[in-house]
């Protein structure tokens, strides 16, 4: 029989995600940082268009498309994180979570668009250099959204160590690469202005550019991650394995699989449990097991199918089970 110590606090994983915090409290934390984020992208759409009118800056001219679509994917999140947490019903039985990760998915898409806009302009105005004018004005508007954008991420980042939330993952991954974008536009314009070096600004675009193009292609693999049910990582496996253990009346688990969707986590386990003892008394060691995984993953949804020992592995493998490791010498 197997014994286990006690899971403590002190034990437990250290920062957030998936299924961690009430869906309600995720909610309204995650509604704080969206909200917010929706506000600083409308000030530096308009800030970011009265300085390329001013100055006609290339570099400018794309920080701006990027904050438009910043606005944008800011709106979706603000919208999905308030979706997602929204109570399972007779068409969603699991829930509404994935609606983040298909807003994440949007804002990746937003920035590949963003990058190829990038990429274009910058190449058109490399091989036709123009002068920047206004580049006193230019500059204080880029001070402005180098300010803004450090407030912004810092308090993303403070949100997603709570709640670990997909969608505004998502958001600060846009405003991450406009934090390094400003430098770049900020130094485009100061060397085309001051050193009269021209094309210094349409290359900065372009490296903006590049930038762009990763981050898209980061979050776009966490979104469909996601959407594509992949397991929870190993360490919260683990974790969760020892929760379910951490009775002397569980005789051991098989078949566990877990997926995120947005705030919340779904658990599906085989539990071994004494083939003698009655019908109640293996309810209420499944319900003990249950009280300890909500307990740290609050926003958990398990499902644990009780096996009489022996029985788990005699029963075969089922359809979405994993195929086993193959032999020394054997084929699978």
């Amino acid at each position: 029989m197997n014994t286990h110590a006690p899971v403590s606090p002190a034990e437990d994983l250290p920062g957030a995600g998936p299924g961690r915090m009430d869906p309600a409290e995720s909610q309204r934390i995650n509604s704080l940082a969206t909200g917010l984020s929706v506000s600083v992208a409308l000030v530096l759409v308009a800030a970011k268009l009265a300085g390329w009118f001013a100055s006609g800056s290339i570099a400018l001219l794309a920080s701006f498309f990027d904050s438009l679509l910043d606005l944008a994917a800011s709106v979706t999140a603000f919208l999905a994180v308030r979706y997602a947490a929204r109570p399972a019903d007779n068409e969603h039985r699991f829930g509404h979570g994935k609606a983040e990760a298909f807003s994440s998915l949007l804002q990746a898409l937003l920035v590949s668009g963003s990058a190829v806009f990038l990429f274009f302009e910058g190449t058109q105005r490399l091989l036709d250099p123009r002068p920047v004018e206004a580049g006193g004005w230019a500059l204080g508007v880029m001070v402005l959204s180098l300010a803004l954008t450090l407030g912004l991420i810092r308090m993303q980042t403070l949100v997603i160590r709570r709640t670990g939330s997909i969608a505004v993952t998502g958001d600060r991954a846009h405003y991450s690469a406009d934090l390094l974008s400003n430098v770049a536009v900020m130094g485009g314009i100061a060397l085309a202005v001051f050193a009269g070096l021209e094309r210094a600004d349409p290359i900065l675009a372009l490296f903006v550019g590049v930038l762009l193009a990763k981050s898209a292609f980061d979050l776009g693999r966490e979104s469909v991650n996601q959407l594509l049910d992949r397991e929870l990582p190993d360490a919260t496996r683990a974790h969760i394995e020892t929760l379910l253990t951490d009775d002397p009346r569980v005789l051991g688990v098989h078949e566990l699989r877990t997926r995120a969707a947005g705030p919340l986590i779904h658990i599906q386990v085989h539990m071994d449990l004494d083939p003698f003892q009655t019908l109640k008394e293996a309810h209420d060691v499944v319900v003990a097991a249950e009280m300890r995984v909500l307990e740290h993953y609050p926003a958990a949804d398990l499902l644990i199918h009780s096996d009489p020992k022996g029985y788990g592995e005699a029963h075969g493998r089922g359809f979405f089970d994993a195929d086993p490791e193959p032999h020394d010498g054997g084929a699978r």
